[in-house]
C-alpha cells in the first residue's frame, strides 16, 4: 500500500472509532435516562405506566374472556400452552400501545384546552356526574365503578378531561363550521332518492311500564312497577301528570321502563307503517288512529301498560327541499361530515407540533417484542 493511501487509512480509523464510541455512549444515555415508571411523555408531561394499566384494564381487559384453541385437548401440551402464552402476550402489547396511542392524543388535546383556558369548571364536572349518577342507587353506582376499575374522583377527572377536550373542539372546529345554502341543495340534489318515502312514516313516542320486577331497568327516577297492581297505579299516575300539562319527554326520562327510548324521551323515532302490521291489533288501530300531537289512552298489550305520543305523520312520496326538515337533516348531515374531518386533520396537526416520546414503543422495539 503507498504511504499516502496507509496515513488515509489510519485518519479514517482514527475518526471512526470515537464516532462508534460516542454513538454507543449517547444511546446507553438514552436508556438510562428513561423516567422509571413512565410509559410516554407528552411535552415532558408524563403518562405513567400505572395510568397506562388502569386503562388498559378499564377499556380492554373487562371484554376478555379464556378461551380454548381450536383443536386443544384438556390437559394439552405445554408446548401448546406456551405458544398461547406468547401470542397473548403479543396481543397485550398491540392493544397497549393502541391505549397509550389515545391516552397520548388525548393529554396533547387537554393541554391546548389548559393553554387557551379552556379547562371546565367544578360546575360543569359536578353536574355531569350526577347525571351521570342519577339512574343508580348509591350501592349499583358504586359496583359501576368497581366494574370499570374507578373510583368516583377518577370518573371526575375523566369528565373534566372530556368536557375541556370538548369546548376546544367547539371554539377551534365546529364554531367555525358554515353550510352554506349552495352545499344544501347539491346535497338534496345527489341524495334525492332517499328523500323518497317507500311508504307512510309515523313519528312515535311511548312511555311503557311493566309488572316484571326486572331490576336492570333504568330511569332518572330509578322507579320499577314490581307487580300488576303497582304497574296499573303508577301508569295512571303518568297519565294525570300528562293531563295536568307537564312534559311527555320528561316524563319518559324520569318514569319509563323501556330501556332503549327512556334515554331519548320515550321517542321512537320514524316508524313505517308496514312496521306494525305484525304488531297487537288494538295498539295498531290506535297508533293509526291517532293524529300528530294527540296521546292515546292508557293501552294494555302483553309487555305491560303504554301510552303513545304521535310527533306526526309523513305521507309516502318525494319530500320537497322546502321543507324544513330535510334541509334540518342534510345540514346536520353536513355538519358532522365537515366536523369529522376537521378534527382528523386537527389532530395531526396537533400531533406534528406536539413533542412526544413513546417510551413503550421503543422498549417493544428494542427487545424485538420479547417480554422483560
Amino acid at each position: 500500500m503507498h504511504a499516502a493511501g496507509r496515513i488515509v487509512l489510519g485518519m479514517a480509523r482514527s475518526i471512526t472509532l470515537p464516532i462508534v464510541v460516542s454513538s454507543t455512549l449517547w444511546l446507553a444515555a438514552c436508556r438510562q435516562s428513561v423516567p422509571p415508571g413512565v410509559a410516554a411523555t407528552v411535552n415532558g408531561r408524563p403518562i405513567t405506566y400505572q395510568e397506562l394499566d388502569k386503562y388498559y384494564q378499564r377499556l380492554v381487559v373487562e371484554d376478555a374472556s379464556p378461551r380454548k384453541i381450536p383443536g386443544e385437548e384438556a390437559g394439552g401440551s405445554s408446548k401448546n400452552d406456551a405458544g398461547a402464552a406468547k401470542a397473548g402476550q403479543e396481543q397485550e402489547l398491540i392493544q397497549k400501545l393502541e391505549v397509550l396511542r389515545s391516552l397520548i392524543d388525548n393529554e396533547i388535546m387537554l393541554q391546548r384546552a389548559e393553554k387557551q383556558g379552556l379547562m371546565a369548571g367544578v360546575a360543569d364536572v359536578d353536574a355531569r356526574f350526577n347525571e351521570l349518577k342519577a339512574p343508580y342507587t348509591q350501592e349499583e353506582f358504586e359496583k359501576w365503578l368497581a366494574s370499570r376499575n374507578m373510583a368516583a374522583e377518577d370518573l371526575k377527572t375523566q369528565i373534566r378531561r372530556d368536557l375541556s377536550v370538548r369546548k376546544l373542539f367547539n371554539k377551534e372546529i365546529t364554531s367555525h363550521i358554515n353550510i352554506t345554502e349552495k352545499e344544501v341543495r347539491d346535497s338534496y340534489e345527489a341524495n334525492k332518492a332517499s328523500f323518497n318515502l317507500a311508504e307512510p312514516q309515523i313519528h312515535l313516542a311511548q312511555i311503557l311500564v311493566t309488572p316484571i320486577p326486572d331490576g336492570n331497568v333504568r330511569n332518572l327516577k330509578n322507579d320499577k312497577a314490581q307487580n300488576e297492581e303497582q304497574a296499573r297505579r303508577k301508569i295512571e299516575m303518568i297519565r294525570v301528570r300528562l293531563q295536568n300539562g307537564e312534559d311527555f319527554a320528561m316524563l319518559a326520562q324520569n318514569y319509563s321502563e323501556d330501556p332503549v327510548s327512556t334515554p331519548n324521551g320515550g321517542d321512537l323515532g320514524f316508524i313505517g307503517e308496514s312496521a306494525f302490521n305484525q304488531a297487537n291489533p288494538e295498539l295498531r288501530k290506535a297508533i293509526l288512529a291517532l293524529q300528530p300531537g294527540q296521546l292515546s289512552p292508557i293501552l294494555r298489550t302483553p309487555e305491560g301498560y303504554r301510552i303513545l305520543k304521535v310527533f306526526s305523520k309523513e305521507p309516502a312520496g318525494q319530500r320537497d327541499l322546502a321543507d324544513p326538515r330535510v334541509q334540518q337533516t342534510i345540514r346536520e348531515t353536513l355538519l358532522n361530515r365537515k366536523d369529522q374531518l376537521l378534527k382528523a386533520a386537527y389532530y395531526e396537526v396537533a400531533r406534528n407540533e406536539a413533542e412526544v416520546v413513546n417510551y413503550l414503543a421503543t422498549r417493544i422495539t428494542e427487545t424485538k417484542g420479547k417480554p422483560d
